[in-house]
């Protein structure tokens, strides 16, 4: 940061005040913030378990043998994983990928020479738009860098070593976190779904994270409930909800009928 950008934010704000006095207290406070930059391994020294340490050891996480441009062999491995590419394995291994990764580099125009951040995400997002991603700064549940919360039940979840700058792949998101249930919509972690009641939830299908709306509302004759989108009115019959003295699911959809009638 140089002397000009902070004179520049003085002037703004010096402008809000009519005059000052001589005596007056200038109270000037300055926040550094890393952002995620991933060159590839970058050796730092750190106390306990680091991040690369840990995802070489659990099983939910596939640690990116790339050295360079490891976003993109991250999203790539990701992508096949939740396609099921019948190179997945060879993928995470390190063996056919480089084509994969040279091809998406050309269609999207993503130069990785001084690392992936949040522009370089945002363009990434812009070109999966069937997949949601998600980039973790740690292996806490709300530790959350980059997540555009696009309408897709598709989700690549990355976890970014700060420490090496390098991006690794979350394959289990409950075993990554050690926890039993991860909620997609606030991403708080609990034993049991049941128990959880999460604020980020669709009020008309149940949907976590909420359904996008669009102009017209869509109509149920069954439950004689109306719907965000088309998004959301096929989701409600699919959609199946469970209370807590009740110890089967139901479809959203049915049940909301016999609580009409």
């Amino acid at each position: 940061m140089s002397k000009n950008v902070i004179w520049s934010v003085f002037g703004k704000v010096a402008q809000s005040n009519a005059r000052y006095n001589a005596l007056d207290n200038l109270i000037v406070e300055v926040h550094s913030i890393r952002m995620p930059v991933g060159f590839g391994r970058v050796a730092m020294k750190t106390k306990g378990r680091s991040l690369s340490v840990m995802a070489h050891l659990k099983t939910s996480v596939v640690e990116v043998k790339a050295k360079e441009k490891c976003l993109a062999y991250a999203l790539v491995i990701a992508v096949a994983k939740l396609t099921n590419d019948p190179n997945y394995k060879a993928f995470r291994q390190g063996r056919k990928i480089r084509p994969k990764v040279d091809r998406l580099l050309e269609i999207t125009g993503i130069d990785l020479t001084n690392g992936g951040g949040i522009p370089e995400l945002t363009r990434f997002q812009e070109h999966f738009i069937d997949y949601r991603i998600v980039v973790y700064g740690g292996l806490h549940c709300d530790d959350i860098i980059f997540d555009c919360r696009i309408e897709t039940e598709n989700r690549n979840s990355l976890l970014y070593d700060d420490f090496n700058q390098h991006y690794h792949v979350i394959i289990n998101l409950t075993g990554a976190k050690a926890k039993t249930y991860v909620c997609k919509g606030c991403n708080k972690g609990c034993e049991r779904d049941v128990e959880h009641r999460c604020q980020q939830t669709c009020s008309n299908c149940n949907s976590k994270p909420p359904c996008i709306t669009s102009q017209v509302r869509i109509p149920c004759a069954v439950c004689n409930s109306t719907f965000r989108s088309q998004t959301c009115y096929d989701r409600h019959k699919t959609n199946k909800l469970r209370e807590r003295h009740m110890r089967a699911e139901k479809e959203l959809c049915q049940m909301r009928r016999f609580v009409d009638t």
